[in-house]
Order: structure tokens, then C-alpha cells, then sequence
């Protein structure tokens, strides 16, 4: 087995879109004699499934506020949060590898046995793709067939940030943050507090070194076979993470049409509503209702903003030389943004 570490020049890279552009890549262009493994870590990100809409899945606010990437990967799937102390280990293998695919006992085996002789104990597969340990979730696993190619992996819980977890990919309030966290707590655990007394200091990057070597099966780093990749290598995968990982219009704009309502009562306008629908990351339709006074025909507003990417930034440009109190009065710019994007507003889903 070969071994791909997410490193350029010798230096590790924790950048979420690049660890998956550089499996992608791989998947496409590069055919070793070996199955091939790529551990990593990687910064704050939330990794949503293909088919999901990026803005029904996370907390947009605090997302922004603690600069969390958001990143849409190839495949099914939910939502994901992750961080440096969470290690992935996601590997390529030949389509005709005999009882691998769907096969997730056979997958896990090597980290089981791994985890055990870090002295983590009561650990097993369990329902279809997890591993628990006491009964508690340490990791989930995946696998895709793509190019004749099994595309698999899954992640292992040294720590957990409950709290980022949380409040990233549900609603910012407090109640329901509050019994996320219990929920969260009660279901998953960290790795950490299972290993030997001996394992309990290691970093993130040391866990993942000592893990990579016994699931390859050697024990010295120089026995590991590396793949390196080439600067070559590295402007493609450069090249791909801006056109794809790192473009708004795949991680936010790729999702299927949908429709939401935002409402709130602002002293000095009334209540003002907004009824959207969005298509491809952009406003397909909109509506603006309540209470307020006005001035202007609200076509001529709602024509601005038809069309527009459903971003704070080209909201924003849309609205820069639009007179908003003529519309609807005393509404300020950022408050109507802020109630189209459910910042800073009780979410409610149309019907």
C-alpha cells in the first residue's frame, strides 16, 4: 500500500478543499501498482454530501464567525464537521479487490486492530458503516465506485469539539443548542479517553503517524512506500480546488431548487416578510410582505435582486446604488440582507 500525505514541500497542509482535491485527482490521474491511503487532517470544515443544500445544512453566521470552510464533496451523504482533531483516512483501491466494496468490517479491521493496541477497548463495527466504542460513535465510514475504482474511508474522533459541531449545522438558538450538545454527547465520543495512559499526550499529527503505520503494517516511518506528489501534480490539484472546491457556485449553487420564508419586526418599519425561491445558488423568486410603508413599486426592488447569488457580498453589490427607504421605509441595506440570508432571524421553511 501506498501512502499520499497531504504535504507540499515538506510541509503539512491543513486546507479541507485541498485534501479533497488531491484524492480526486489521484482518483483520475494517478494508477500505482498498490492500493494507496491518504491520511490527513485538515481546519474547521464542513464537508456536506453531494446532494444536499449547503444552506438548509449549516449555521451560515457561525460558519462565518469562526471562519469554518464549507466544502461539497462527490458523493452522498450527510453533513460532516471536522477538524484538526479529527483524522480521515480515505484510501483508493482496484474495483475487482475480492470482498471490499460495501464490505465496511473489512475496511475498519485494520483500525480495530490498531485502536486496540493503543488500549482502546470495547470497540466494534457497528449498524452499517460506524464504529463505537462502549456503544458511542468514534467514526463513520463511506465508500463510491468511480472510475473502476473503490473511493472509501472514514474518519476517527481523537477529540471533539461538541461545541463547534453543534452550533455550526443547526439553528443558533440556545435551547436547541443546548440539548444538541446533551444529544451530541450522549450518542458520540472521543478517542482520547480510551487510550492507554501511555497514548493519552499524543498530537493529532503523532495519532496519525502511529495510525497510518499500523494500518499499512510496518513499524518504522522509512518503511512506509510514499507517494510524493510532484509540483506538477500540485498545479493541477490547485487547479481543480478553484475551479470546483473552493467556487461558491459548487459548494453553495449546486443544490436542487428550494423555497423559505424569513420574517421579523423591526421598531421604527413593522413587520417585514420575505418569501424566496432559489435555484442553482441564485433568486429565482422573491416577495417582500408586511406591515411597512413605502413609496416605490416593490417590482422594481424585487427585479434587482432576482437573479443574484444568494451571498452576502452580491447582495450587497445589487443593492449599492438602490434608494431602500424609498421602497420600504426606514429598512436598512443590512437588514434586508439579513433577512433574505436568516441571519440574525428565526428560520422558518415554507410549506
Amino acid at each position: 500500500m501506498y501512502v499520499v500525505e497531504l504535504k507540499r514541500d515538506g510541509k503539512r497542509i491543513y486546507d479541507g478543499a485541498l485534501a479533497l482535491a488531491s484524492q480526486v485527482w489521484c482518483m483520475n490521474h494517478l494508477f500505482l501498482d498498490e492500493p494507496i491511503l491518504f491520511p490527513y487532517n485538515c481546519d474547521p470544515k464542513i464537508e456536506i454530501g453531494q446532494f444536499q443544500n449547503a444552506r438548509q445544512e449549516i449555521n451560515q453566521q457561525v460558519v462565518d464567525q469562526r471562519h469554518i470552510q464549507v466544502v461539497r464533496r462527490d458523493t452522498g451523504g450527510g453533513s460532516v464537521y471536522c477538524d484538526r482533531h479529527g483524522i480521515n483516512f480515505c484510501f483508493l483501491a482496484d474495483e475487482a479487490t475480492p470482498d471490499l466494496y460495501g464490505n465496511f468490517s473489512k475496511m475498519y479491521r485494520p483500525a480495530i486492530d490498531a485502536l486496540k493496541s493503543l488500549g482502546v477497548k470495547n470497540i466494534v463495527d457497528s449498524g452499517r458503516n460506524d464504529l463505537t466504542v462502549d456503544g458511542k460513535k468514534i467514526s463513520g465510514g463511506a465508500m463510491a465506485i468511480v472510475n473502476h475504482r473503490i473511493y472509501g474511508g472514514f474518519s476517527l474522533m481523537l477529540d471533539i469539539d461538541y461545541d463547534s459541531m453543534v452550533q455550526s449545522l443547526t439553528p443558533n438558538e440556545k435551547k436547541l443548542i443546548s440539548k444538541g450538545i446533551k444529544s451530541v454527547k450522549a450518542r458520540v465520543t472521543d478517542i482520547r479517553s480510551h487510550l492507554a495512559p501511555e497514548y493519552q499526550d499524543l498530537t493529532p499529527e503523532e495519532f496519525m503517524q502511529i495510525m497510518t503505520r499500523k494500518i499499512v503494517g510496518v513499524t518504522s516511518n522509512k518503511d512506509i512506500k510514499y507517494y510524493t506528489l510532484t509540483d506538477d501534480d500540485w498545479r493541477q490539484i490547485d487547479e481543480l480546488a478553484a475551479r470546483k472546491y473552493k467556487n461558491w457556485d459548487w459548494n453553495y449553487g449546486a443544490a436542487p431548487e428550494y423555497q423559505f420564508e424569513h420574517d421579523v419586526h423591526l421598531a421604527n418599519v413593522g413587520t417585514v416578510e420575505v418569501y424566496v425561491t432559489v435555484d442553482n445558488g441564485k433568486i429565482k423568486a422573491l416577495s417582500i410582505n408586511g406591515d411597512f410603508f413605502g413609496k416605490g413599486n416593490h417590482q422594481e426592488l424585487i427585479d434587482t435582486l432576482v437573479g443574484v447569488k444568494i451571498r452576502r457580498e452580491d447582495l450587497e453589490g445589487a443593492l449599492k446604488n438602490v434608494d431602500l427607504n424609498y421602497y420600504v421605509n426606514g429598512l436598512q441595506k443590512d437588514q434586508l440582507i439579513d433577512l433574505i440570508l436568516g441571519d440574525k432571524v428565526p428560520v422558518k421553511q415554507a410549506k
